[in-house]
């Protein structure tokens, strides 16, 4: 069984997307969305720096951008589920036929614009720690005053709040924890630091109208499969302001007995968790074109 992810917020890079619209009708396809959403996707994917790219306004469309191109380049695929991390559950969405392409990257959009509005307010940030025991490391977190916002499995969790909580992180990591590293975002996601977000994209939503989910749909908020459209939207408001359990949605991959999973572009980070907690699992991530035939190959034997 085939499960599709897509990669969320920091799995961007300069110039990530110039291979992508040298395929024929990309650049085409992405110069409408462009249009659609105000904002030059194929210039910030092809010629901006990392800084520009951090902003969340230009990094959260540009992921669905990318993930959405990444999955038309490939086919038609039957994965047994999709999931996104982060801002890749509106990818994931749009790929389990929740939203169409123009609703997701409309809504994404003004996530991005809402999300940096509300980083905006205070200097927040994040930073993985890597290794320890999570129910040590989490109280240590909240000792600090910190959010665990992303409890990813695999000896990974994230850390959010303010630049001053994450210094004081810096000089006093939890007991076992090898390292910890800044992320590329530009605020405290996931985290009460974006209440503001919430009620703008809840706003938003109210436009929209989502269809019931035609594959399985596993939720950042626990793991669960979600089967009704309208839950769908409902949990990615609310996710905006609350943490990602990554690791409950590899739980869940395990229940449904995947054999394979195939990270859409950007790709890397969500294979490296994967590599780690679900032993025996092929993987594969997107990275360039060049990935396309070995993913029709892992998709042609193990999707339905």
């Amino acid at each position: 069984m085939l499960v599709l992810v897509a990669p969320g917020q920091g799995a961007q890079a300069p110039g990530f997307l110039t291979e992508w619209l040298d395929l024929p009708g990309a650049a085409d396809r992405v110069a409408a969305w462009s249009d659609a959403i105000g904002l030059d996707l194929a210039h910030y994917g092809t010629k901006a720096d990392a800084d520009a790219i951090r902003d969340t306004a230009v990094a959260q469309p540009l992921l669905v951008a990318a993930g959405l191109l990444s999955a038309w380049a490939l086919g038609d695929i039957a994965p047994g589920a999709v999931a996104g991390h982060s801002v890749g559950e509106i990818t994931a969405a749009a790929l389990a036929g929740v939203l169409d392409d123009d609703a997701a990257l409309s809504l994404v959009r003004k996530r991005g614009l809402a999300m940096a509005d509300a980083a905006a307010v205070t200097e927040t940030g994040m930073a993985a720690l890597l290794g320890g025991d999570p129910d040590t490391t989490v109280a240590h977190l909240e000792k600090l005053g910190l959010t665990p916002a992303n409890i990813n499995g695999a000896g990974q969790i994230v850390a959010a709040g303010t630049t001053e909580q994450l210094a004081a992180l810096e000089s006093d990591k939890p007991d076992g924890v090898r390292r910890v590293v800044a992320l590329k975002v530009a605020g405290a996601f996931h985290t009460h630091h974006m209440g503001p977000a919430v009620d703008a994209l809840a706003e938003a939503a109210k436009a929209l109208t989502p269809a019931d989910p035609k594959v399985a749909y596993v939720s950042n908020k626990d793991g669960k499969a979600v089967t009704s459209g309208a839950e769908v939207l409902e949990r990615l408001v609310g996710q905006v302001a609350n943490p990602v359990r990554w690791d409950l949605c590899m739980d869940t991959f395990k229940e449904l007995g995947v054999t394979a999973l195939l990270e859409l572009c950007p790709g890397g980070t969500l294979t490296g968790l994967a590599k780690r907690a679900l032993p025996g699992v092929e993987t594969l991530a997107l990275k360039t074109p060049a990935d396309l035939d070995a993913a029709r190959e892992l998709i042609a034997e193990h999707a339905a």
